[in-house]
């Protein structure tokens, strides 16, 4: 029986279309710090598309959604 795929960062920032590197990803979280009452999901960085995925995926508590959430802590270093 297969259960549900783990995802990592690399391979979140690949699904969404951007440079999957550990060094592109860390300069993206860098460069993009959101403040502490913005909404990952309703930050300007990301394209309709993306935007799209990353709600989707959160509200349906997908295989992505840890990913997804360490992402969220990582552009929210104030929070």
């Amino acid at each position: 029986m297969l259960g549900e795929p783990e995802y990592n960062m690399n391979e979140l920032f690949a699904q969404l279309g951007l440079d999957n590197s550990d060094e592109a990803i860390d300069s993206f979280i860098e460069n993009n710090q959101l403040a502490k009452e913005e909404k990952l999901t309703e930050s300007d960085v990301w394209t309709d598309s993306q935007r799209m995925f990353l709600q989707e995926e959160w509200k349906k508590d997908a295989a992505w959604v840890e990913v997804i959430d360490d992402l969220n802590v990582r552009m929210h270093p104030d929070a």
